[in-house]
């Protein structure tokens, strides 16, 4: 079938702003936002469509860490410390400082803008979870109210129309592929980027005063079928790591990408959809579960306590301040844990019998209707696929059970070497104005390293955005070298030059299949250097054998080639790392354990003149939160 778009690969056009934001995700929007407010003038770059795209494009059920919401009585300090607390150490308290800090505000500015945070139709009143004066509806935590269930499909319309009413400029199915640097007294700085029409070919340099990267996490990493490639990963599957790839080829620093953890979610085809099967977590929580005999599953709270009421799983145990439960969990400390239903194994020694389903036709009727009519209703992830789909063909929550599968909440069992960066992932090194070690470069949401959930995003895209406003006003606008920017253009467009190779999916494979090998679940030197070795082997051998026929199979090319740049990213944060780690799901073999106490610290890596570069940040670098957060809120520190 003949391409339905113009071809323009041999146009090169420019533009300039004063903020480049990268990434069109809710990150990306309130970034954008934030600098138009500002008054400077913003162009946005979105692989997909703004008004849609994102991990949280098509809709999210809950908004975390809103702790000065009306209701909330847990301190943004409180829940900061808990969090950084609960991962060890290993932790953003800068991000997530700021997530709680301003996360009502983001959301109260989105409510502004047209989206929808409130029952206001009283569809829930009386319930529990509802406020009946202000109309908010609180999940997991009943008693401290900290995270909000909303209807996240309304979001990304109205930040889309913002954006549109502050006049930044939207470069919709763009793909940005190079960002671009100069020197600046002597440091590295960030002056614009290089994108693609994924559409037609047109190649644009995006000339800017401060550049904002807000795209999404890695992903297709670990996992790809190229039989089932949408159910490879939990993101969009567009969301490979692009901003990842492009900071690690410019030299920016990484830290904590040797944490991955075995696969939660889509395993490529061997899984069932995310909360396609009967669970009590997250979208789920805290759904009655019951065995093959129907005998009903038991919730004990933090201490044991079995509990006998569906209320009583929604509090704090008795003399606990309050539980954390969905958003950045990963392997929760015991003084955080929130009720739950007793371990796996100890509910087979008890004699309960598999399968295990959910049962939502015993709870109230307003926690099962706030479950499957709006959790699972709003979230991207469900909202077609399993709410939609399932209820066209006849389920019903008030009459139907919904069969668990994997340890009683997961959709599959996985294997040790099947790794995500998921859980508070890895990502950029950044100071408390979130701009990296690239001047002028600054991040948001997914970019961050112990990156959370859509308050997360939106709170640090603000915070980014108005900082990099501010860094626009002591900027040059800087121009491109005009010949490094054709080489740029000759070396993007070559695929679609190529008229027989290899099919991107099969390079895609092959990458994961190397990075299951050499850097699954143990790691020793000579698995990771092997892994080392092949895979830039793929970059100069396999890479520029793929032979694409369109944009579209360009942007596919495109992003292998980020997935090969994460995965050299990967290898070499694991290389540096010499001692295990539990906190980052990070085992060797070959452990130095007399490194023990030195490597408990931030090791960050980058590039510089082709050779990689290791450093160390102390755990707690961010200083004191109140204060620092006080210091950098209304102007740009640089210190």
């Amino acid at each position: 079938m003949q391409w339905p778009y113009q071809d323009e690969r041999h146009v090169l056009a420019e533009e300039t702003c004063d903020v480049l934001v990268l990434g069109g995700g809710l990150a990306g929007c309130h970034a954008a936002i934030a600098a138009a407010e500002q008054g400077k003038s913003v162009i946005l770059l979105e692989k997909g469509a703004a008004r849609r795209s994102g991990a949280a494009g098509t809709g999210f059920d809950h908004w975390e860490m809103a702790c000065k919401n009306p209701g909330c009585l847990v301190t943004p300090e409180e829940m900061t410390m808990a969090l950084y607390q609960e991962q060890g150490g290993y932790s953003n308290a800068i991000g997530h400082m700021i997530e709680t800090s301003e996360g009502w505000d983001r959301l109260q500015d989105i409510e502004k803008w047209g989206g929808k945070i409130r029952d206001t139709k009283g569809e829930f009143a009386g319930a529990p979870f509802r406020d009946d004066k202000t109309g908010l509806m609180y999940a997991y935590d009943y008693t401290n109210r900290y995270t909000l269930r909303v209807w996240g499909t309304t979001f990304k319309p109205a930040m889309t129309g913002r954006m549109k009413a502050l006049g930044v400029r939207l470069y919709d199915r763009t793909e940005a592929r190079t960002l671009l640097t100069c020197g600046v007294n002597g440091r590295t700085a960030a002056c614009g980027c290089i994108g693609v029409n994924t559409r037609t070919a047109r190649v644009t340099v995006f000339r800017a005063r401060a550049v904002v990267l807000a795209m999404s996490r890695p992903a297709r990493v670990w996992l790809f079928n190229a039989d089932t490639p949408g159910l490879c990963e939990f993101r969009p599957f567009q969301s490979v790591g692009t901003g990842h790839a492009m900071g690690w080829r410019a030299g920016m620093a990484f830290t904590m990408m040797e944490k991955s953890v075995r696969g939660e979610f889509s395993a490529a085809g061997r899984s069932f959809p995310p909360y396609g099967t009967g669970n009590n977590h997250n979208t789920w929580y805290a759904a009655s579960m019951v065995d093959a005999r129907g005998c009903p599953l038991p919730y004990v709270d933090r201490d044991g306590r079995e509990l006998t009421t569906v209320d009583e799983r929604y509090r704090p145990a008795p003399g606990q301040k309050f539980f954390l439960k969905g958003g950045v969990i990963d392997e929760p400390r015991y003084e955080w844990r929130g009720p739950e239903t007793l371990p796996f194994d100890e509910l087979i020694r008890r004699g309960y019998r598999l399968p295990f389903y959910a049962d939502l036709t015993s709870m109230p009727d307003e926690e099962r209707r706030v479950i499957w009519g709006m959790m699972v209703g709003q979230e991207a992830k469900t909202r077609v696929p399993i709410y939609q789909n399932y209820t066209e063909r006849g389920f019903d929550p008030k009459k139907h059970l919904l069969q668990s599968y994997g340890n009683g909440w997961q959709s599959a069992a996985f294997l040790d070497q099947e790794r995500q960066l998921f859980g508070a992932p890895g990502g950029t090194m950044h100071d408390w104005n979130l701009e990296t070690n690239i001047l002028n470069a600054f991040v948001a949401g997914d970019m961050l390293f112990a990156s959370d959930c859509a308050g997360h995003a939106c709170a640090t895209g603000h915070w980014a955005g108005r900082h990099a406003a501010w860094a626009a006003n002591e900027a040059d606008l800087l121009p491109a070298d005009r010949d490094a920017v054709e080489a740029e253009r000759r070396s993007i467009l070559a695929p679609l030059e190529n008229r027989d190779g290899l099919d991107w999916r099969e390079v895609n494979a092959a990458v994961s299949k190397a990075m299951q090998n050499y850097c699954g679940g143990v790691k020793n030197d000579d698995l990771l250097l092997q892994g080392l070795q092949l895979i830039r082997s793929f970059r100069t051998d396999a890479l520029g054998q793929i032979a694409c026929r369109n944009p579209h199979e360009l942007t596919r090319a495109h992003e292998v080639g980020d997935i090969l740049d994460v995965s050299e990213l990967i290898l070499e944060a694991c290389l540096a790392r010499r001692c295990s780690c539990s906190a980052l799901s990070f085992e060797r073999s070959d452990s130095d354990e007399t490194r023990r106490d030195a490597e408990r610290a931030f090791l960050t890596v980058k590039k510089s003149d082709g050779k990689v570069v290791t450093g160390r940040a102390p755990l707690d670098y961010s200083g004191d939160v109140t204060t620092g957060y006080e210091r950098h809120k209304e102007g740009l520190i640089r210190e």
